[in-house]
């Protein structure tokens, strides 16, 4: 039989089979397929951690910033996803090379009292969250349907709690799938309007040179920093990366992960970044000015009178989508802080009723509920340094990162934006306690 073609033998070698040439062939071929799909297989974690980064607070803090200050804020938006990548990133890595999430990392290295006085900031910041993502759901059903706030508050309950039946084991991968198809209805929801109402490209880029005007924009800034970097999501990527395989599903290596997260980050968070500042352009466009946007619902009636009923009940299906999926994400996450810092692995219905309930509170009595969104985010932006800071030293200890822990540059760079962040959150502190903000 004659060599097949760049087959090497001596003379006693006997010669290879044709059959077994194309088997070896389709094998290599086979190979380099599975690594694509390897690939493809990691992405989805960011994904669902990036619904945290469009919840209904950052409708309501993006909306109320581009009506009062126009495109002045657009460079905060820009800073914090640029640093919320960074952020998001390293907790994907720390949860993919220790096998462990954060908030199980902090309850190893606590002692009982820590753990506890640990978990109780972050239920709080737990709380803050779900104010957010109950109430910009009860307000999208009583825009779109007329439901009393209250009863939509109820609504979005149930059917959030719906959705978390399909999270964790096997059917894990079709709640990431239920999470990114809402993902894409809110930024259809959101983006539309931009198409019918162009903004002056000029106006944006004035607006991503940083300052600021008065001490009430500083309170604004940081709401809007709250609203983007969210402690929950730093919380619960470090689990989301190993959530997403059953258990006794084969993963890929840890090289493979860390490259996929790298793309999975950067996509995720690209989506939500741009959701986030095309909310503000339109607001600064279209609504920079006019009274009563302040409140979610007035934003709506006014992008109504301005853009349409169509662009406003899309606005609003947006809104709807943005709630059901960052309160179920929400959940999640205070489930796995409950875990990893109390050990105790309570039924996700209990983790649910625990942050409903002041959410309902609010909508039953507060006069007005868009406002309670903002003074949410302002408490969601005090918790982030409780989370970013130890994320930072883990990620730079090798004895847990071993030679996948950070170097001197990527450390430097990390450090500098919890700097940047706690000093906004003082300052914030600050205001707030001489009545300036």
């Amino acid at each position: 039989m004659p060599e097949a073609p760049g087959e090497l033998r001596t003379p006693d070698t006997p010669p290879t089979p044709q059959i077994d040439i194309e088997r070896q062939r389709a094998a290599e071929a086979g190979t380099h397929q599975h690594h694509g799909h390897a690939l493809a297989s990691i992405l989805g974690p960011a994904f669902v951690a990036a619904v945290a980064y469009v919840d209904p607070g950052n409708v309501a803090a993006n909306i109320t910033s581009g009506a009062r200050y126009g495109y002045l804020l657009v460079w905060v938006l820009v800073l914090a996803n640029a640093m919320s990548v960074l952020i998001q990133y390293q907790s994907a890595k720390l949860g993919i090379v220790t096998g462990k999430s954060l908030p199980e990392l902090l309850g190893e290295r606590m002692s009982d009292a820590g753990r506890f006085m640990f978990f109780m900031q972050a239920e709080v910041i737990a709380i803050a969250t779900d104010l957010a993502e109950v109430i910009g759901g009860a307000i999208a059903l009583n825009l779109l349907f007329g439901l009393h706030l209250f009863v939509g508050g109820l609504v979005i309950g149930a059917i959030s709690t719906v959705l978390l039946w399909f999270q964790g084991g096997r059917t894990h991968r079709l709640f990431e799938k239920i999470v990114i198809a809402l993902l894409l209805v809110i930024t259809f929801g959101f983006v539309f309007g931009l198409f019918i109402a162009p903004p002056n490209p000029l106006d944006v880029l004035g607006g991503l040179i940083p300052h600021f005007t008065t001490t009430d924009s500083v309170l604004m800034a940081s709401s809007m920093l709250g609203a983007t970097v969210m402690p929950h999501a730093i919380y619960m990527h470090s689990t989301l990366v190993n959530d997403h395989y059953a258990p006794g599903e084969k993963k890929p290596t840890v090289r493979q992960l860390l490259h996929g997260s790298k793309i999975d980050v950067a996509w995720a968070l690209l989506l939500a970044g741009t959701v986030n500042v095309v909310l503000l352009i339109i607001a600064a466009n279209s609504l920079h000015g006019m009274a009563g946007t302040d409140s979610i619902e007035g934003a709506q009636h006014a992008i109504v009178s301005v853009l349409g009923p169509v662009v406003g009940t899309i606005f609003s299906i947006g809104l709807l989508a943005s709630s059901l999926s960052s309160t179920s994400v929400g959940t999640y996450a205070g489930s796995e802080i409950m875990h990893g810092l109390l050990r105790i692995k309570a039924p996700m219905w209990a983790c649910r009723v625990v942050t409903l309930v002041p959410a309902l509170v609010v909508l039953w009595f507060a006069p007005n509920p868009t406002m309670a969104l903002v003074i949410g985010q302002v408490i969601l932006s005090i918790g982030i340094p409780f989370a970013i800071i130890p994320l930072m030293r883990y990620t730079h200890d090798r004895t847990l990162m071993g030679e996948y822990v950070d170097g001197t540059a990527k450390h430097v760079i990390f450090v500098a934006v919890a700097v940047l962040i706690v000093a906004l959150n003082v300052l914030l502190i600050v205001l707030t306690l001489l009545g300036k903000a």
